[in-house]
């Protein structure tokens, strides 16, 4: 049968949560683990879908050039291919910010330091007609943990979210790939093993560090209520059964980022 393919970038932010939203759909798949010494693809013509998550690594190279993982350079051409080739992609956090890099996207560490633990996003009009988007509701939960960000989204993509601080949220690509820069796809162990790897990033916003986790703990049923079935139609546009997926005019429409302008 054939599987979506799931890039999984760092050990600690593996699938969770949204793998089983995605089996329990009915979409089954297979996990590569490059920082473990799995060869990644050359093409995905026996794959459904691409899903990419996220990471400690930077989606830009470092002060040398070197790429922020030794498989970025193929990843971000599997990225291009799926674009290219219509394949259902989902990109979380660092995916989502690989998915634009790879398009031509810029992605910096964030002048306005990092963003950590339960959030809320902002649909924008795009988002009405989108078969991902279009049932999402207009300002949904969302967790975040990231000190990058996407500055400039590529020529071609569409703006899903915002919010004000970081205007970026999600975008779409074509009409079948998705770069998100929150998470959706946490527990509660995930989120403890954060933040006691990341004190620094917490100390940097004066948080205390048992509130975060317990506030982040308290949210994940919103969370569920909004990204299962997300997730869901996700996985019925990779097995070809989401009776709504065409985008009318998917075109390049560029909508104001920030919030209230």
């Amino acid at each position: 049968m054939a599987t979506a393919l799931v890039i999984e970038n760092d050990p600690t932010d593996d699938l969770r949560r949204l793998g089983e939203w995605l089996t329990e759909a009915g979409l089954e798949l297979t996990v590569r683990r490059p920082h473990a010494g799995d060869e990644l693809p050359e093409a995905l013509d026996d794959y459904l879908a691409l899903i990419v998550l996220g990471g400690d690594q930077s989606a830009y190279p470092g002060p040398g050039g070197e790429p922020g993982a030794p498989w970025f350079p193929a990843l971000e051409g599997l990225l291009r291919k799926a674009v290219r080739h219509r394949v259902p992609t989902l990109g979380v956090c660092l995916g989502g910010q690989l998915l634009a890099s790879a398009h031509g996207g810029l992605v910096e560490r964030s002048t306005s330091g990092p963003e950590i633990g339960p959030g809320l996003v902002a649909k924008r009009d795009a988002a009405d007609n989108d078969p991902l988007f279009k049932w999402v509701p207009l300002m949904p939960d969302v967790i975040q943990w990231h000190r990058d960000e996407i500055t400039e989204l590529p020529l071609q993509a569409v703006l899903m979210a915002a919010s004000s601080r970081y205007p970026h949220q999600a975008f779409r690509l074509g009409d079948r790939a998705w770069g998100l820069q929150f998470h959706i796809e946490c527990d509660a162990a995930m989120i403890e093993q954060w933040a006691a790897s990341d004190q620094a990033g917490i100390d940097e916003l004066g948080y205390d560090t048992e509130a975060v986790v317990l506030a982040t703990a308290e949210l994940l049923p919103d969370v569920e209520e909004v990204w299962q079935p997300f997730a869901a139609r996700f996985a019925a546009l990779a097995l070809g059964t989401l009776p709504d997926a065409d985008i009318p005019n998917p075109g390049t429409a560029r909508t104001l980022p920030l919030l209230g302008q």
